[in-house]
């Protein structure tokens, strides 16, 4: 003959098996959503000062209606000049997230280099770099030809303040910010050449 007692505390079993289980489906998709975060953000935070992050070399192209509002940074260059990202109003910019010892950076190092030539007068480069000191800085700039504006970003401010607009994800990491001052595109990874300019062309082409 079966225990009614025990029948019962079985049925009471199952349905608190299965509330549970039920439960923990819910609670599992809220729980990554939360884990995720920018990791150069995250890096930055932490302050390891490992800033290295392989990029695919994938392109995100921002139509003008989803774009965030304009891009904020105040800053200091290597060379003293400042840099206010106000005056980007008007004009087309680059921003290229870089260290000296990134062998990706080094790769599109030359590629810039030809772009800040050829769009000389249409569009600002401006680097960001997450690591190094000023003479790593510069050394750097003089092997490649560089004349373009660095800043130093070592904290991680411009890093966790572009979180604001879009993940950077990757070192390096190239943006185009349009006439209005916001992100319109990202490179993660190399920034091949053919692929920059028709970006900056595109950029370049929209009304304000």
């Amino acid at each position: 003959m079966t225990d009614p007692i025990s029948s019962q505390a079985q049925r009471l079993g199952r349905r608190t098996f299965l509330r549970a289980a039920m439960l923990g489906a819910a609670v599992l998709p809220l729980a990554a959503c939360v884990g995720e975060e920018d990791p150069l953000a995250k890096q930055a935070r932490e302050g390891n000062n490992k800033n290295y992050i392989a990029g695919d070399g994938s392109v995100q192209e921002y139509g003008p209606e989803s774009r965030t509002e304009p891009v904020e940074i105040e800053a200091v260059a290597y060379d003293g000049q400042k840099i206010d990202s106000a005056d980007w109003i008007g004009q087309v910019t680059v921003l290229n997230f870089w260290y000296a010892a990134c062998a990706p950076c080094r790769i599109e190092a030359p590629h810039l280099v030809e772009l800040s030539k050829e769009f000389d007068g249409k569009a600002e480069f401006l680097g960001i770099n997450v690591r190094d000191e000023k003479e790593a800085a510069e050394a750097f700039e003089r092997t490649f030809g560089i004349k373009y504006p660095s800043v130093q970003d070592t904290q991680g401010t411009i890093q966790l303040a572009m979180t604001k607009y879009v993940p950077l994800k990757a070192v390096p990491t190239t943006l185009v910010i349009d006439k209005q001052g916001r992100v319109s595109a990202r490179i993660l990874g190399v920034a091949e050449k053919a692929t920059l300019k028709a970006l900056i062309t595109t950029a370049l082409a929209e009304t304000l």
